[in-house]
């Protein structure tokens, strides 16, 4: 490479920087690996930038990798001093990744696939260009975390949170209030803190702006916690006020005005509202000069920098593509095999005590796409309780049929159900209730993959990737039973209980659902 200029800052005048030598190559290599990586694993690297393009709680991502850039730019002289030369040892760290995506794929999880995938790209800066030129690349490469899109796991938590604040100042504004799980009624309407109201896209947002914020205008690690923990608390505090203001303007006014005045209010408005309180606050305590550079590669070079040789580069990519490959090719050979069995359909079974019975209410259905073979009935005892049965079964699965997953669930995602709160779980299961205004329903909620029963979501998926890399039974299930009722006072769980109770063993209940293909064909 040529020779950099920098700034003498005592002086304003130009100060000619040597480049150590080597970049030309090593950029060449670390060119190679990044789209070794990026070809190998597009299917993820597709699905990370459509999650930015298309989900509003990850667009701010897509300003993550021009961020980055200007990070590394506004580096380059201080980086540019360093001598890059491999550190070979950092392929093991790109084999851990790539058996980091590998469980992620057979498990099924998105998110592990997607940070594996970011953990690959972070190491290959190491493994190429060396632990001196990665440490002057420090912030930049932590900086990239912020790519994966994780964050919708905080959901549940942040609606509790916000419908709590709205209670609590609606009750300090005297305005009568009753609260439901996540539903909250007051004299002139009732309203949902739904998903899209918790706030969790302006808080994971909130995180990347405060801490691109922290490291560039603090030098105080002190200064840097405080600016980043009090963004969060503002991002929470900001979000209960809007949604509280909404239900306080439909208590003076209409729902339909409040929603009006919401519509207008939310949005990367609210967003630029809270990041103009955080710079503004800041700015009175900002202790890190504008001019004041990235690091001193003084500090950083080694006392005795050898001259990399082209041969190391190629070397480093080379062991970093066959890392990467490794995982995959593993996956190819032992991870694919033919189901157990065909499901052709289910006899959903007699239970002793309850009688099958035409559906009624509402028409909820949990949704399995794909399934082998799902089918659902209604039960009802001697005393007029009813229960309705669901089983969904999956021979084998794979990408194309995947029992958790976006989409599939007790409710649509962006359907007229939602999750109204946790209820106690019962053995071996999860017990939640859902509710449709003016429907609401107690659920007890199963999976079984191969001979693990579990309520959990993660819990399956670890027994799912259990049974595709180390073999077991290929079938999945899951079992649901639910029962309906509009009255917020009444319990079903009992009747639920009981029957679960009738139906016995889980496992044995759904070998006598399933009916094989072969036995169908006779």
């Amino acid at each position: 490479m040529n020779d950099a200029t920098a700034i003498n800052t005592e002086t304003a005048t130009p100060v000619p920087v040597t480049v150590a030598p080597g970049w030309r190559v090593s950029l060449i290599a670390w060119a190679v690996l990044v789209t070794a990586i990026i070809l190998l694993f597009w299917k993820d690297s597709a699905d990370i930038v459509s999650q930015w393009w298309n989900n509003a709680t990850y667009q701010h991502c897509l300003l993550i990798p021009p961020i980055i850039a200007y990070l590394v730019w506004q580096r380059r002289a201080e980086v540019g001093q360093l001598t890059p030369r491999p550190f070979l040892p950092a392929a093991a760290l790109l084999l851990v990744g790539g058996l980091g995506w590998l469980l992620g794929q057979y498990a099924g999880v998105g998110l592990v696939r997607h940070a594996a995938l970011v953990g690959m790209l972070i190491v290959s800066v190491p493994l190429v260009f060396g632990l001196t030129v990665a440490r002057g690349l420090l912030f930049p490469l932590f900086y990239a975390l912020f790519m994966i899109p994780v964050g919708d796991q905080l959901i549940p938590a942040l609606q509790m949170i916000t419908a709590d604040m709205c209670i609590f100042l609606l009750d300090l504004f005297d305005v009568p209030a009753f609260i439901d799980g996540v539903f909250i009624y007051i004299p002139t309407g009732s309203f949902e803190v739904a998903e899209a109201c918790s706030g969790v896209r302006f808080l994971i947002a909130m995180i990347a702006f405060s801490t691109l914020v922290a490291h560039l205008c603090f030098k105080s690690t002190l200064r840097r916690i405080v600016c980043v923990v009090s963004a969060i608390a503002l991002s929470i505090i900001a979000n209960g006020l809007r949604a509280w203001g909404t239900i306080y303007i439909a208590h003076l006014t209409t729902p339909a005005f409040a929603a009006g005045v919401d519509h207008v209010v939310y949005g990367w408005f609210f967003f630029a509202f809270v990041m103009a309180i955080v710079l503004g606050v800041g700015w009175f305590f900002f202790d890190r000069p504008v001019d004041d550079p990235a690091f001193d590669p003084r500090r950083l070079q080694p006392r005795t920098p050898a001259i990399p040789l082209s041969k190391a580069f190629g070397i480093a990519a080379g062991l970093g593509v066959i890392a990467i490959a490794a995982a995959p090719v593993y996956g190819m050979l032992v991870g694919e095999r033919a189901a157990d069995q065909q499901t052709a359909m289910i006899e959903l079974p007699d239970v002793s005590g309850w009688t099958k019975v035409p559906t009624q209410g509402s028409g909820w259905q949990p949704i399995y796409e794909n399934a082998s073979a799902s089918a659902s009935q209604s039960y009802r005892d001697a005393e007029g309780r009813q229960v309705d049965l669901f089983i969904a079964i999956y021979d084998r699965q794979d990408d194309e049929q995947e029992m958790i997953s976006y989409g599939n669930g007790l409710f649509e995602p962006d359907g007229d159900w939602s999750w109204a709160q946790n209820l106690a779980n019962p053995p071996g299961g999860r017990g939640v209730q859902l509710q449709r205004v003016p429907y609401i329903r107690d659920v007890w909620h199963y999976y079984l993959v191969g001979d693990a029963l579990t309520g959990s979501d993660y819990g399956a998926k670890m027994a799912t990737l259990k049974t595709r890399l180390l073999g077991g039974p290929t079938r999945a299930a899951t079992i649901i039973v639910s029962s309906e009722h509009r009255d917020s006072s009444v319990n079903n769980v009992p009747a639920i209980a009981d029957f679960v109770g009738a139906l016995g063993d889980l496992q044995a209940a759904l070998d006598q659902a399933a009916v094989a293909e072969a036995v169908a064909a006779e």
